[in-house]
């Protein structure tokens, strides 16, 4: 079970509440056990998670530890919690950077569960996990989203000096009630890189130029209801357009970045839209999809870079 703020915990993978007594988890792992079963036309994947669920709380112990949030699977306060400053991690260098990945995420999740706990509660905590599984998905998503743009900036930064890149750029150009902002914008040689991170909750695939939750061979997960009528494509296009325009400039490449376990293959294209080519990547991909280019987008050369580089600095401005 991965780390992040959507994942089901180990009840919800067996279907009963976290209060749930011994003999009502076993009856709902045996069920859960004979659904996902390979042998009777289950999901591999979903009898692994039920498995893994029995292994974090099928008995008084290991339930205990989970609950406890002790036990190394459980996520801890540091698995969410903003990463402290600190020194780098090694000597080479890195791209140039501005902005806060993450930041304005961070700010809307801490707003919505300080409001969700209620008026006059302090929260000790706002990154407690037993707090943040039990807030409501649409404050777990905002949290997930910090946690992937901070996940991509760190990729972003290994490309070299030869990079510039930009984090939290303020646009509202992708449409009511999406974050008025570009989480990554991206100039290299390689070309003019606008970039959304975002993590669904499940599966999602590129179809017809636009991610659809569920698996491309026709599985379906979370992500089919989390995506909750978004066009993320369409959405990160108007937003590097909007910013584009202002400088003067056109973007080679639209990409949205998932968490690996999300995407069935590292790089996946799905057209072009005005002449950017669009590509879904799993996180790990990323540095090397960004440094290689995309297949059939452009180059720049070095002057261009530097032009280009110029009159987005002189329009840029942060969420």
């Amino acid at each position: 079970m991965a780390d992040s703020p959507l994942s089901a915990s180990p009840y919800e993978v067996l279907g009963v509440p976290a209060d749930a007594d011994a003999s009502a988890l076993k009856a709902a792992y045996r069920r859960a056990l004979r659904t996902a079963h390979p042998d009777t036309g289950g999901d591999p994947a979903a009898f692994h998670a039920v498995q893994r669920a029995w292994e974090l709380v099928g008995t008084p112990e290991a339930r205990a530890a989970f609950d406890r949030g002790r036990t190394t699977a459980a996520p801890t306060r540091e698995t969410w919690a903003p990463p402290p400053p600190g020194a780098r991690r090694d000597s080479r260098p890195l791209a140039r950077t501005y902005g806060h990945p993450g930041g304005f995420s961070r700010q809307r999740y801490l707003d919505h569960i300080r409001e969700w706990a209620g008026r006059g509660v302090t929260l000790a905590d706002p990154y407690d996990p037993a707090l943040v599984r039990g807030a409501p998905r649409d404050i777990r998503h905002i949290l997930a989203d910090a946690l992937v743009e901070e996940q991509s900036a760190r990729a972003l930064a290994t490309l070299g000096i030869a990079y510039t890149v930009w984090h939290d750029i303020a646009t509202d150009a992708g449409g009511p009630g999406l974050p008025p902002k570009l989480d990554h914008l991206v100039l290299g040689p390689s070309g003019l890189f606008a970039i959304q991170s975002e993590d669904w909750g499940g599966p999602v695939h590129l179809r017809r130029g636009e991610i659809v939750g569920g698996l491309p061979y026709g599985g379906q997960d979370a992500a089919a209801g989390s995506l909750d009528g978004e066009r993320p494509v369409r959405a990160l296009a108007a937003r590097a357009k909007a910013i584009a325009r202002q400088a003067r400039v056109r973007p080679t490449a639209l990409l949205i970045v998932v968490p690996d376990e999300h995407a069935a293959e590292p790089l996946q294209l799905g057209g072009t839209v005005r002449g950017a080519v669009v590509a879904l990547v799993r996180a790990s991909r990323l540095a090397s999809a960004v440094r290689e280019g995309l297949p059939g987008s452009a180059h720049l050369g070095g002057t261009e870079v530097m032009e280009v580089r110029s009159r987005l600095q002189a329009v840029i401005r942060f969420a």
